[in-house]
């Protein structure tokens, strides 16, 4: 592939990741979707049409035979995504894999392992390093014009049976730690600038049919001592997503998605931060970038592993500390 010609890339998972993916490479000159596939041919073919992607394969071992793709982004299943990005690399392909890169920390090791072997880009979906709300108080801290003294985090979904995004019934579970709180814990150590030394966990009790967790509560703190409280919840009935207050020495800040305000709810203008409002579309951006630049991306897999050490952390604590004891 020379500079000249379309980086053409595979999309693996026709969910609701997917289709956001999917429009976002739409917009990212010099970018061809050259495979869709899916958990079955027919939806491959569903979601293929769906996308105005011109193929559709049966499986993501034959969209790594094609000679005429370069890269593969992995919207699937959080269960798949530690073999898939070891299976893309073995086969020479650049990948981007949505979060969490594994459910354990000896897979994400190896995933990194696998990348730093092959030299290929291997980039994690950690969008909130992208989101501009969360770019906008980055460069306040890189100029010298804000330190974090705490973050404060709230992350609320209805999730009490085991549907997906769109509402469909999911094939795995859902894991407040392995998921939602991987995005919290690397953005933390990301926008500090400082590695987590501590870190403690609670949860609630275990969903009798899913067998997880519904509530959780983390608190970590950096080398440059500040803090961060995180709460998780699946029982939320009431406004969803995730939602992040700066507490600083010169101000406070509240992310919401992409929006960005005040502590006293002022908003503040962020979209001279980067060419799109769109966190998925700058982490494609990226992903892309680094290929044609031969570089290691923002939130390559090297750059999150601390991540993942800190939820192996996390998780042995709340496995050695039950519900009740």
């Amino acid at each position: 592939m020379t500079k000249q010609q379309p980086l053409r890339i595979a999309l693996a998972g026709g969910g609701a990741f997917g289709a956001k993916h999917a429009a976002a490479l739409r917009r990212i000159e010099g970018v061809e979707v050259a495979a869709a596939v899916s958990s079955s041919l027919d939806g491959a073919r569903r979601f293929a049409a769906e996308q105005g992607i011109a193929r559709a394969a049966g499986s993501l071992e034959e969209v790594l035979a094609m000679d005429d793709v370069d890269a593969v982004v992995l919207a699937t299943p959080t269960p798949l995504h530690a073999a898939q990005t070891r299976q893309c690399l073995a086969a020479g392909k650049h990948v981007q894999v949505e979060i969490p890169v594994a459910a354990s920390l000896p897979d994400a090791e190896a995933c990194a392992a696998a990348a730093e072997r092959t030299g290929l880009v291997a980039m994690a979906g950690h969008t909130r390093r992208f989101n501009p709300s969360h770019q906008w108080v980055r460069r306040r801290v890189a100029a010298g014009e804000l330190t974090i003294q705490q973050l404060d985090v709230q992350t609320y979904f209805f999730r009490r049976s085991n549907l997906n995004a769109l509402g469909q019934q999911r094939s795995w579970t859902d894991h407040l730690l392995w998921h939602h709180a991987a995005h919290t814990v690397d953005l933390f150590a990301y926008q500090t600038g400082s590695p987590i030394v501590r870190a403690n966990a609670l949860q609630g009790p275990l969903h009798p049919e899913l067998g997880i967790a519904m509530d959780m509560s983390v608190q970590l703190r950096t080398a440059s001592g500040a803090i961060c409280t995180l709460s998780l919840s699946f029982n939320n009935d009431g406004p969803l997503g995730t939602f992040f207050r700066y507490i600083g020495d010169t101000g406070t800040y509240l992310a919401r998605y992409d929006d960005l305000v005040t502590g006293e709810d002022e908003p503040i203008d962020v979209s001279g931060i980067d060419v799109s409002l769109d966190g998925i579309e700058l982490q494609d951006r990226e992903f892309v970038a680094a290929i044609r630049e031969g570089r290691e991306p923002n939130a390559s897999l090297a750059q999150v592993l601390p991540c993942y050490r800190t939820l192996a952390d996390l998780e042995r604590q709340l496995t050695a500390a039950p519900v009740g004891a």
